[in-house]
Formats: structure tokens, C-alpha cells, sequence
């Protein structure tokens, strides 16, 4: 688009949200062009790519991280609203007319099968008193009635409100003298990273809409735990990490006041949010990925060793690049040792400079879960455009699933991402890495979307542990089932991992 078609009001709208012209066209050029799936070459495993961890050295790896004196912080990606988790209640409202039909009439003729579950297990769920109590309902009334009143209680914006509640704040346990929601989780599990610390350090990503909502929870969670230091930061999304929506001929997508239409850039925006953060160690977990007191140990024990991981291969990293300043003869040899061995890079290194290139990065190192079918993204081995592979984690979005043999590959994947990530984001030299050098800015993802009736196409950032950490070194490492308890739909919060066991 050239840019003598772009409006006056266009081109204030853009310098509103800090984003340049130039940007927004080249946006639109992605649009029409598409944007490249990714080149498969086979799913990461045991022994290619993923490390199976021996029992014996667990607490080695715990007791290295434990007693380490590194700034260590926990960085929650928590912008989400509630409202896709309870999509299907939503749904529900909308179209159940108990004059037409009763309640498992309209589930077998909308398939809508897990609010046959969400319905009988009423009282398990952590606000069933809440939502009874707010008027006074009985437990007596006819199903099909208390359903739609019950509902109603629980979303709508003049009653308790929780569909448009950001997703952290939902109640997810119910024990007898407390209710916990997922926000409040992350407080805990900082508290036992921080053992040695004294100092829970922990960041939240929200909604600027949602911020106040989150600090009143932070004051009331630091009242109950006086014995505890929390360290709490919060940022926004940045507006100038919006995308351009278009239309499905690739025009400008435009409001019906005729103002262009931008949307979130997705969790990939978030690179520019860990780019800030001061901290040697970071963990990163999504909102929802929590569970009841039962499993906590077990999790953070793993978190652990993650961290103790993390450290003791940073530690040999930089004791090469010391060698490599001083060119050591040994250090090349001990370079290619390590890009091979650690990181599975097929580099080979001939130079000083080469080395330090390829060693002198952000480290991460994910813990993947075996794959019991959940959607999402999984470990793979990529090519690039020189034919070179490396290990990626690579989303449904990002394969082209009309290529039999990309199709074939993905469906042989044993593991899955369940987004249980530790960070190393400072260098040899104790300097913070400028993260946006590592990003690969061609791995978006474009998908449909629509508005007000209207089909659009939407444009999101390179993930951010897709595209924006696609330059970062990578260590996967298979952690128990146990570490990933997602709440994706409300009646997840039935699952033994959400249900405490009083």
C-alpha cells in the first residue's frame, strides 16, 4: 500500500500507539505474501534432543540451585480474560431456551458434552457457594432453571462478574477456610523458590484494564503471608506491538467509524516485557498452570531442578567463553564439545569469533511433558534456510498440514510444550543479553479471526518461546505430567490436579 492512501486519521492513530507507517506496510505485505511454515525435520525424543533426567542426579541439580546466590524471578504471562474458559457457558446462555427443550436435550443437540460434567459437579467447583449465595439460590430448583440462573450469576457483569475477569483471578481451589485463585498460587510457589532468598521476586503481565484488580489481590494475599518479602512488577502488552488486522484481500481492515483496526501481537509481544526485567534466573508459567497443595512440592522440586540445570551449563559456558577472550587453544575444541553435546548444534566452529557467536547467548531450558494429545505446541527439530537444524519450539499454526510428510512428522511428536521455561538472560561478563538481537522476526503466524460479523485476518508476533527465542541456546529436558495442569475450559477445575483433597 502506498503511502499516499493512508489517511490523515490513519496516520495519527499510528503515532498514537508509537508504531510506524513503515510497520503497518510492511504488515500488509505479509498478509499477501503469507508468511512460511516451518521446515520440519523430525520431532524431538529421548536421546535427539530431549534429556531424560536420572534419578540420582535430581538433587544435586536442587541442591545447586538452592544454593545459589542469583537474582531469581518468576514471569507470568497473565493478560488473558476468563472469557475463553468459559466459551461454552457463554454459549450456553445464548442459546438454551428451557421452553424449547430441557438442559440434556440442548447438550445432545449442540454436543456440548462438558456441560453435562460442569452441571452434575456443581458443588465441587470452587465458587459454587459464592454463586449460590449471591441470590440466594436454592439447591432444590429444577435443574434446568438453577442452570441458567447459576450461570448468570457466575458471568454476568452485573452479578459476580467473573467472565470478563482477567483469568488469574478466578477462583481455582476451594479448601475449607480458604479459596486460592491462580494469582495467589504464583505467590506461593515464589515463596519456595526463594528459600534462600528471603525475597519471592515475581512479574505479571496483565491488562492495564486489569491492573487495580491485581493490586488489590497483591495487598490482601502480602496481609495473610506477614512473615513473607514479595517483590512484585507488573507491565503491560505495548501498544506499539499491535498488529494491523486486514481483510481477506489483503486491504486494510477498517472499524465501522472507518478507523484502521489493531490487534494484541500475541504472547510474542511479551519479548519486549522480559527484555526489562532485572533478574540472573528467570522462570517462566503461565497463569493458569497451577495446581492444589498436594502436588506443590513435587512441581517446585522439579522447577528446581530446571534451575540447577540451567546454572551448572551456564557455568561451563562461561568458563569457555573466558578461555575463548584468552584464546586458549583448548577453547575451540571445548566450544564445538559443547555447541554438540549440550545444545545439539550441528555448527562447526574454525574461528574465536565463530565460537563466541555461537556461545554467547541467552540460555533456556524447557521442561516437556510426554504427549497425551493436549493442543498445542511441541519440540522439533527445524531447518532453516541453509539446511542447518536446531531445536525449536514450534506451534500447530506454524506446520503446513496439507504436507503429508510435515504431517507425518508431527504426528510422530512424543512430547509436548507445556511452557515450563527457565531463563538465563545475562552473559559471561554478568551483562544483560539485549534479547531483541536473538528474535526471528519472519516466524509469525497468521490466522482468521472476525469482528462484528466481519472476517479478518490477524497477524501475531513470533511467539514468544516460538519465534522470539528461536537464536536462544536450548537445553529440553522431560518433566512428569504432574508440572502441567492447565484450566483451559472452566470444568478443567474438576480435574484431581485442581481438587484438594480435604
Amino acid at each position: 500500500m502506498e503511502s499516499k492512501m493512508w489517511t490523515g486519521d490513519d496516520l495519527l492513530q499510528m503515532k498514537a500507539k508509537g508504531i510506524k507507517k513503515e510497520q503497518v506496510e510492511k504488515q500488509l505485505k505479509e498478509f499477501e505474501k503469507g508468511i512460511a511454515f516451518e521446515n520440519l525435520k523430525a520431532p524431538a525424543s529421548i536421546g535427539s534432543g530431549i534429556i531424560k533426567l536420572e534419578e540420582n542426579k535430581l538433587q544435586s541439580w536442587m541442591n545447586r540451585f538452592e544454593k545459589s546466590s542469583v537474582k531469581k524471578m518468576k514471569f507470568i504471562p497473565a493478560s488473558g480474560a476468563a472469557t475463553r474458559m468459559f466459551k461454552n457457558l457463554f454459549f450456553f446462555l445464548d442459546e438454551f431456551d428451557s421452553q424449547k427443550e430441557n438442559l440434556q436435550e440442548f447438550i445432545a443437540r449442540t454436543e456440548k458434552n462438558e456441560l453435562t460434567k460442569f452441571f452434575q459437579q456443581l458443588e465441587s467447583l470452587p465458587f459454587y457457594k459464592e454463586v449460590m449465595n449471591f441470590q440466594q439460590l436454592e439447591k432444590e430448583t429444577v435443574l434446568d432453571q438453577l442452570a441458567v440462573s447459576f450461570v448468570q450469576n457466575l458471568l454476568d457483569e452485573d452479578k459476580l462478574g467473573y467472565g470478563s475477569y482477567p483469568k488469574g483471578l478466578v477462583p481455582f481451589h476451594k479448601y475449607e477456610d480458604e479459596i486460592l485463585t491462580a494469582f495467589e498460587i504464583h505467590f506461593l510457589e515464589g515463596m519456595n523458590y526463594s528459600q534462600n532468598d528471603d525475597v519471592a521476586h515475581l512479574h505479571f503481565t496483565v491488562a492495564k484494564k486489569h491492573l487495580e484488580k491485581f493490586k488489590k489481590a497483591q495487598t490482601q494475599i502480602e496481609k495473610k503471608y506477614p512473615k513473607n518479602d514479595f517483590c512484585v512488577a507488573y507491565s503491560y502488552q505495548q501498544e506499539n506491538t499491535d498488529t494491523l488486522a486486514s481483510t481477506r484481500d489483503n486491504q486494510p481492515f477498517r472499524e465501522k467509524n472507518g478507523s484502521l483496526l489493531f490487534r494484541p501481537g500475541g504472547h510474542g509481544a511479551l519479548i519486549e516485557n522480559l527484555n526489562q526485567v532485572e533478574a540472573d534466573v528467570v522462570f517462566i508459567k503461565n497463569i493458569d498452570n497451577v495446581c492444589v497443595h498436594e502436588y506443590l512440592n513435587e512441581i517446585v522440586e522439579y522447577k528446581k531442578v530446571l534451575g540447577g540445570i540451567l546454572l551448572e551449563i551456564q557455568e561451563q559456558v562461561f568458563q569457555v567463553l573466558k578461555k575463548i577472550d584468552a584464546e586458549n587453544p583448548e577453547a575451540l575444541t571445548e566450544a564445538n564439545e559443547m555447541l554438540s553435546s549440550c545444545f545439539h548444534s550441528e555448527e562447526k566452529i574454525k574461528s574465536f569469533t565463530e565460537a563466541k557467536k555461537l556461545l554467547n547467548r541467552p540460555i533456556r531450558v524447557c521442561g516437556m511433558v510426554k504427549n497425551e494429545g493436549a493442543p498445542g505446541g511441541g519440540p522439533f527439530w527445524v531447518l532453516d534456510h541453509q539446511g542447518k537444524a536446531s531445536l525449536q519450539i514450534v506451534e500447530s499454526a506454524q506446520i503446513d498440514h496439507t504436507n503429508q510428510s510435515q504431517q507425518d512428522i508431527a504426528a510422530k511428536a512424543t512430547h509436548f510444550n507445556p511452557v515450563d521455561i527457565v531463563c538465563g538472560i545475562k552473559d559471561y561478563q554478568g551483562e544483560k543479553f539485549n534479547l531483541l538481537d536473538f528474535v526471528d522476526a519472519s516466524k509469525g503466524f497468521i490466522s482468521e479471526k472476525s469482528k462484528d460479523g466481519r472476517a479478518l485476518k490477524a497477524l501475531e508476533l513470533p511467539g514468544l518461546w516460538n519465534g522470539a527465542m528461536a537464536h536462544w541456546n536450548t537445553i529440553f529436558v522431560e518433566v512428569p505430567l504432574v508440572t502441567f495442569n492447565p484450566v483451559k475450559t472452566v470444568v478443567d477445575l474438576l480435574k484431581p490436579s485442581h481438587q484438594p483433597q480435604i
